[in-house]
């Protein structure tokens, strides 16, 4: 019997076919057919959008299952998967679970999370028990002081794809506006007192220690194949910077000053799904939105929202911003590029039989199905 799909809108990476998706024994994209009707044999997909797997070069999303509540720490194998079925039903068929190496000072639980996913994910990989392809996204804490010593446990990981350098001090980047970060963390329970104390500490500490954990990291990967990205770039002077030092991606720049510079150094740039979708950033910096106007977006990620990732292409084209095509590559063929897998991200002959079956209510769109190499995941 024929494996494959029929009477689909085919998003392929220039245009959309009406048509047919056939696979192979192995999973594999065996042949793409323009025709209306539905084949025998087929699934018919009555008209919905086939869309490739969604590939996501940044997610939170564990961090999120871990501690679904302050004060509340799940256990981790049951959190982690938790997270793959969470992904896997978004469409989001490889993961690259972002892992915060070290601590800026206010979430020390993300050291304990790091410890128990590294572990988790050998160890659920190892038996199959996964929907979702995972990989490793390490998150380095500049201003840390134990971060050389929490990056050389898990540097040798085999599904480490991607290393980024971040510092989250109060006073620089993402929170260069020390009210907004006061207030945010004043709604968390923190008094005035505790937080202008902590924001001391923090800012001592990346004195003490960024200079050096960059260099560090630096000369670790300067003869690496991983992907290496900054990170919440805000001025010119950081991305040029980074751009002199060998770093490829700017992950998340929060001003349009930092894309624009980003892009004139070849860079390629991530941007937050969630962004787009709330229609502007939660932390007050630059929207997504007008980064896509200017051409500074190469990448979106689903950041702390898994489902983001499929409704932020539709918001683009419903704003007039990008055709489908152009949107839907950004969660797909682009981030594939960028973590080095080239079998997947693209519907092409060959390539892995990744799949997401979308149908749009209201113009909203809705996961129908997920493929992962010709295997029904969700």
């Amino acid at each position: 019997m024929t494996q494959g799909f029929s009477n689909a809108r085919i998003v392929l990476e220039d245009v959309v076919l009406h048509g047919a998706v056939l696979l192979g024994a192995g999973g594999n994209i065996a042949d793409i057919l323009e025709e209306t009707s539905p084949i025998p044999g087929t699934e018919d997909c009555t008209g919905d959008f086939l869309l490739p797997g969604f590939v996501d070069v940044h997610t939170d999303n564990l961090e999120r299952q871990v501690q679904p509540r302050s004060h509340v720490r799940w256990p981790s194998p049951s959190a982690f998967l938790a997270h793959d079925a969470q992904c896997a039903a978004m469409g989001i068929t490889t993961v690259a679970n972002a892992l915060c190496v070290g601590d800026a000072g206010f979430e020390s639980g993300r050291i304990q999370t790091l410890k128990n996913a590294v572990v988790d994910l050998s160890a659920l990989d190892a038996s199959g028990s996964l929907r979702a392809d995972h990989v490793v996204h390490l998150r380095c804490e500049l201003s840390a002081p134990n971060m050389q010593e929490l990056f050389e446990a898990v540097m040798d990981h085999t599904k480490l794809q991607m290393v980024s350098l971040m510092d989250h001090t109060p006073g620089v980047g993402q929170y260069a506006n020390l009210e907004k970060f006061r207030k945010s963390r004043r709604d968390e329970g923190y008094s005035s007192e505790e937080l202008e104390g902590m924001i001391v500490e923090a800012q001592a500490r990346r004195h003490a220690h960024s200079e050096k954990n960059r260099g560090y990291l630096l000369e670790q990967l300067k003869y690496s194949s991983l992907t290496l990205a900054s990170h919440d770039d805000r001025t010119e002077v950081e991305v040029l910077r980074n751009a002199q030092d060998g770093i490829k991606v700017a992950e998340f720049p929060v001003s349009m000053e930092a894309a624009r510079t980003a892009r004139q150094q070849s860079m390629a740039i991530v941007a937050g799904a969630p962004n787009v979708v709330r229609g502007g950033s939660h932390s007050g910096n630059v929207a997504v939105s007008d980064l896509i106007k200017a051409r500074c977006v190469d990448v979106l990620a689903s950041d702390y929202v898994p489902h983001a990732l499929c409704e932020a292409p539709f918001r683009l084209v419903d704003d007039g911003l990008l055709a489908l095509p152009e949107a839907v590559r950004m969660i797909t063929a682009a981030p594939a590029r960028m973590l080095g897998l080239p079998d997947r991200g693209t519907i092409r002959v060959g390539l892995r039989g990744d799949l997401v079956r979308i149908r749009l209510m209201d113009g909203h769109p809705i996961v129908r199905s997920v493929w992962k190499a010709g295997q029904r995941i969700a």
